[in-house]
């Protein structure tokens, strides 16, 4: 009985990945013409937004890949103390939608800009040097995890061979830190470049004059209802996103496997060394957090950039406009969000990571990676094609289900790296005892995934709560979410506005994230005692 309620909910997630990833897909395609495709790349318009496009996502994905991986090598190169505390400050950006890095180089350094007043600087921000400063400070966390998740699996036995045999430290750069983090690097520019390609937010804020492909297809579809036009550019913004994900798909599928645990990299003592990192650290956390400083700041201002007395009427004006109503829209979709992301995803993985290669196994494995290749913006996009006239359109019901869709696939490779490492007899035991799929899912795969579990949670929470570009093209007036009101706030010129509600989807995340860090803190202690008692 247990083993048919595990295959009825594996069918059941293959059909809601074909009827929530691939038909909406298919309908984004089919409701082009030819004259769709003549009239936008005919325009005049066309080649240089993709001009501007293709500039600032290669310029900012260089500047990006180029310091995350700097600066990860830094860390684990190092004997600084509160490595765990740099991480966090480092991937603090990623807890706060794209748009507001914008808006917050715009607060410093645009016209009236604090620091344009203070100092006195003429504003060159916007056009190419906004959107690529702001896409950077979208993407470096991205790119930094990445990085930093691969340093920890070098293996020093090949470091200390290549010190025996008189390599000198840059040659051991070039011949064996390089080629080793080949696949990350590849990977990296990858995701950085579509996170980039696909963005609005950024060039929204910061392009002026300067537009780009994102931009244009929300102002075509926000602003002017053309939904033919917009799925043109829709397909287009997916063309990079798809390269990205075969070439990654191909790769993760050649690639070697790890059969040993890596030798931790041992690290001299250099006190001059740590000093100096310790300084360009600190640095770098000034550029990336200040942003977020000048949301504090303008969040309890009475009228910038007139008065920067402290006043609390932005906070009376925001809960008399009914910010209320977007904060509980925003948790609700988070937390829904969250619990039945984790659900399906987890048990995705189980069923692909735990099982026989057949084909519906497959099937599920490749329509589980399969949102990695749709932009939000092309999700959201192909969503009000596919499901405008449902019962459920415009409701929290599909919000939560497009936010779900949208960010499937990184919890499910979590989930999936996780089960892969566990003992690949335990399915043949079970059998023996006569222990269902279902059963042993619950008690011995669940407990021993606990902190795994804990992180995809936090991963679905997280974006649900910061992201625009999905669920822009879908909310109505009641089921708006908090961070969807910044570009709203923005075109009324209320910035105020736009900075308080930055800072309290910043708090949000930060709480949950420290009840992440809470948890696992206790599954690992819990592990360490139960260890210790066998």
């Amino acid at each position: 009985m247990h083993n048919k309620t595990f295959h009825s909910l594996k069918y059941l997630i293959i059909a809601l990945l074909l009827g929530t990833v691939v038909l909406p897909t298919l309908c984004l395609l089919g409701t082009i013409r030819p004259e769709h495709i003549r009239a936008v790349l005919g325009s005049a318009q066309f080649v240089p937004m993709l001009t501007n496009s293709l500039v600032t996502a290669l310029a900012a994905t260089a500047i990006s890949v180029t310091l995350s991986f700097g600066l990860a090598w830094l860390l684990n190169r190092s004997n600084i103390r509160f490595k765990s505390i740099f991480v966090v400050l480092f991937t603090l950006p990623m807890l706060i939608p794209s748009i507001c890095h914008g808006m917050g180089l715009v607060l410093l350094l645009g016209d009236n800009g604090l620091l344009t007043r203070i100092f006195g600087l003429g504003s060159s921000l916007y056009g190419y040097p906004g959107i690529i400063l702001g896409s950077v400070l979208y993407s470096f966390p991205v790119a930094f995890l990445m990085f930093q998740d691969s340093f920890q699996y070098e293996d020093y036995t090949v470091y200390e061979a290549a010190q025996t045999l008189g390599l000198s430290r840059w040659r051991q750069f070039c011949k064996i830190t390089l080629p080793s983090m080949g696949r990350t690097i590849i990977s990296t520019i990858l995701a950085v470049f579509t996170l980039v390609f696909t963005d609005y937010g950024v060039p929204l804020m910061t392009g002026g004059t300067v537009m780009t492909l994102p931009v244009y297809m929300y102002r075509e579809v926000i602003g002017m209802m053309n939904f033919s036009g917009g799925a043109v550019v829709g397909v287009i913004l997916l063309l990079p996103a798809t390269a990205a994900f075969l070439m990654d798909l191909r790769k993760s599928n050649t690639g070697p496997a790890v059969g040993t645990v890596p030798t931790p990299y041992r690290i001299e003592n250099n006190r001059f060394r740590d000093i100096l990192i310790y300084g360009v650290f600190a640095l770098v956390l000034v550029c990336l957090c200040l942003p977020v400083f000048a949301f504090v700041l303008l969040g309890f201002v009475k009228q910038y950039p007139i008065d920067l007395s402290f006043s609390l009427d932005t906070v009376k004006k925001l809960l008399s406009g009914g910010i209320g109503i977007y904060f509980v829209n925003s948790l609700a979709i988070a937390l829904l969000t969250a619990l039945f992301g984790t659900v399906a995803s987890y048990f995705a993985a189980y069923a692909t990571a735990r099982s026989k290669r057949t084909l519906s196994n497959k099937l599920l494995h490749f329509t589980s990676m399969l949102p990695l290749a749709l932009p939000g913006v092309v999700l959201g996009l192909s969503y009000v094609l596919t499901f405008r006239g449902a019962a459920f359109y415009r409701s929290i019901f599909i919000l939560v289900l497009v936010n779900i869709i949208h960010f499937f696939s990184s919890p499910y490779l979590l989930a999936y790296n996780s089960l892969s490492k566990l003992n690949p007899n335990l399915e043949d035991v079970a059998q023996s005892l006569g222990i269902s799929r279902m059963r042993t899912l619950l008690r011995v795969y669940i407990p021993s995934t606990r902190a795994t579990i804990v992180e995809m949670y936090s991963y679905f929470f997280v974006n649900a709560m910061i992201t625009i570009s999905a669920v822009s093209f879908l909310v109505s007036f009641r089921t708006m979410p908090l961070s969807l009101m910044i570009p709203q706030l923005e075109s009324q010129s209320f910035i105020e506005g736009t900075a308080l509600i930055s800072l309290l989807i910043l708090g949000v995340n930060l709480a949950e994230k420290g009840i992440a860090f809470f948890v696992k803190r206790r599954i690992l202690r819990q592990a360490l005692r139960d260890g210790n008692d066998r």
